[in-house]
């Protein structure tokens, strides 16, 4: 069924001239020629005919395909862009105005795409031109690779290779050469260029409605960028499938579009036609390049990806493919002024990809220093034993857990922590140097990293990596109780900096600031070690169970916080916050476990 396209626009008779003006706008080297609206002319703000001392370089063609051809308009590209209306052939006395107002003592190059109205226009107008004493070259670019060559009087489509040819000649031109130089070096890019489209939708007119004629499924192979029938319609395929389709169309022997062939040297464009991606497209580069370099032994020398020329708001994709040498790759790396030639496409290309860096911890230190210790210190009996009692506490309390969880939350809360205790405790008999207690931490973070899933496990890395900065601040191998409560102090502040939460908003802190809160003042007073982390650990277990008179607060993504903002007051005086609970879990079971190996070993 057909229905009314829906358009950002105003009246749709003024869209050129709408366009123009914004353009214009954006772009403080252009202008455009006052003579709307049968005149829609954008040409470079510091090019007049009276004094221009190059080649003037103008294309042009009907509208809708923007950026084409006035994006392309500036120093080292084209001189200015002839506007048709949308999908119609700019009228000669446009043509005209462009060229008088642009074309200085060393004349003009036309560059017109292979369509009838473009070409008679533009033909009679460059006649004109010269009885009016212009010197006037043109070229023709007809780069369409989806149908047979032989189409009588018509011939092959302007596509987007277009654009090529206008950054090679618009080189040319400001390298000085002369009118017949640079007409040469554009008529040789335009018969080294192939080009074929692949569309997903046809496009739709401002004011018009739009068309159903491609169906759901479907897609049409060689479709024309004025919604012209393609070559074929076909059920929509991978993009792998849909581009070696396409690649082996415009490399085909056989109908010898383009005189590439193994060896060869060659520059590609993955073109969007208006409704596409750039995510599409770029999936469309990536698999392109391999395929160009393994089947078909090209050595892929630039990618240049984007939408060049478009059909207003068509989805599907052109790639483009031309043979390229050192003369034509230093055409296209030559410095533009144009708004939208792509930069960062120019020069050699390095490597794709690079190994991932290693953090210090893997990459400095010896394995040695990162694996378990044969013999342990006392420190590092006592940080294992602290490890092993919190895992444990966690893993038992998996399914209370859980249970609170599915009342307030998604219900996954304990298998979470179970998955990040479990690969906590595996890790720790395997490789944790537990005689160096910040790079123990270190290992937890990365344990929890691997293996903890949501919220809770980026904020147990955070809490883990913050604690092994300050443990790592510290020049001594033995660790101090007061060091240990700065590392907590500090894992906590991380924890509420980047989590957004803080006490009373039913979370983890909940249980954790009231503990840090008790260590602090035990240890300030005296008490010895074992016994102030043990009395924390109380302090922690209450602040958990206070959590179910806490109302969450909104807008906070942190562990329960965010949901249980949308769980009713009754639900929620009824359960504490899992999150807190946990925390309170394992860190009461590493408290009474120091406590006990303390004792043990003064008997």
């Amino acid at each position: 069924m057909a229905f009314q396209g829906k358009k950002l626009i105003n009246n749709p008779d003024d869209v050129v001239t709408e366009f123009i003006e914004g353009l214009v706008e954006t772009y403080p080297g252009l202008q455009y020629l006052d003579g709307f609206p049968e005149v829609k002319v954008v040409i470079r703000a510091d090019a007049s005919g009276a004094t221009y001392d190059k080649v003037a370089v103008i294309s042009g063609g009907g509208s809708g395909h923007e950026p084409a051809h006035a994006g392309f308009v500036g120093e080292g590209m084209l001189t200015a862009s002839i506007c048709g209306d949308v999908f119609a052939s700019p009228s000669v006395d446009s043509i005209l105005a462009g060229i008088r107002a642009v074309t200085g003592p060393m004349g003009c190059l036309l560059i017109v795409m292979n369509y009838t109205g473009d070409r008679l226009n533009f033909g009679l107008a460059a006649e004109q031109a010269r009885s009016e004493g212009y010197k006037i070259e043109t070229v023709i670019v007809g780069d369409d690779c989806a149908l047979p060559p032989l189409l009588g009087i018509a011939g092959r489509r302007g596509l987007a290779g277009t654009i090529f040819v206008n950054k090679i000649a618009g080189a040319a031109a400001a390298a000085g050469l002369s009118l017949a130089d640079v007409a040469a070096e554009a008529k040789r890019a335009s018969q080294m260029v192939g080009t074929m489209g692949v569309a997903l939708s046809v496009c739709t007119l401002p004011g018009q409605v739009t068309s159903d004629r491609l169906g759901p499924g479907k897609m049409e192979l060689g479709l024309g960028i004025h919604g012209e029938p393609g070559a074929a319609v076909a059920d929509l395929q991978p993009v792998d499938v849909v581009v070696s389709h396409v690649l082996k169309q415009i490399l085909s022997s056989e109908t010898n579009y383009v005189p590439i062939t193994r060896g060869n040297r060659v520059v590609l464009m993955i073109n969007g036609l208006g409704a596409t991606p750039v995510m599409e497209l770029m999936i469309t580069a990536g698999k392109t390049v391999p395929k160009l370099q393994l089947e078909f032994g090209l050595a892929v020398e630039r990618v240049y990806t984007g939408s060049f020329m478009t059909s207003l708001d068509m989805a599907g994709f052109s790639i483009s493919i031309m043979k390229a040498d050192q003369t034509l790759l230093q055409r296209l790396d030559a410095p533009t002024k144009a708004p939208h030639w792509p930069v960062g496409s120019a020069g050699n290309r390095p490597p794709a990809k690079i190994p991932v860096p290693l953090p210090p911890s893997r990459s400095t230190k010896s394995e040695e220093s990162l694996s378990r210790p044969l013999q342990l210190s006392e420190q590092g009996r006592i940080l294992e034993v602290a490890i092993e009692a919190a895992v444990n506490a966690v893993i038992g309390l998996r399914d209370s857990l859980n249970d609170w969880d599915s009342k307030v939350g998604d219900g996954d809360c304990g298998s979470t922590m179970y998955s990040g205790a479990t690969a906590i405790l595996d890790d720790m008999k395997k490789y944790y140097p537990l005689n160096d207690a910040a790079e123990t931490v270190n290992e937890i973070g990365s344990s929890v990293r691997r293996a903890m899933g949501g919220t809770s496990g980026v904020l147990y890395n955070i809490f883990s990596k913050a604690a092994y900065a300050r443990l790592k601040a510290n020049s001594d191998s033995t660790v101090t109780a007061k060091q240990w409560a700065e590392a907590f102090e500090a894992a906590i502040d991380a924890v509420s900096k980047y989590g957004g939460a803080s006490a009373g908003y039913r979370t983890l802190l909940d249980a954790l600031i009231p503990a840090l809160s008790v260590l602090k003042e035990r240890l300030t007073a005296g008490d010895d070690s074992s016994t102030a982390f043990v009395l924390s650990s109380e302090a922690a277990l209450a602040g958990a169970e206070s959590t179910k008179d806490m109302q969450a607060q909104c807008g906070v993504g942190m562990l329960q916080a965010g949901r249980s903002s949308y769980v009713s007051a009754a639900i929620l005086a009824t359960v504490p916050d899992p999150g807190a609970m946990a925390a309170a879990a394992w860190y009461r079971a590493a408290a009474l476990a120091v406590k006990a190996k303390y004792e043990k070993a003064s008997s």
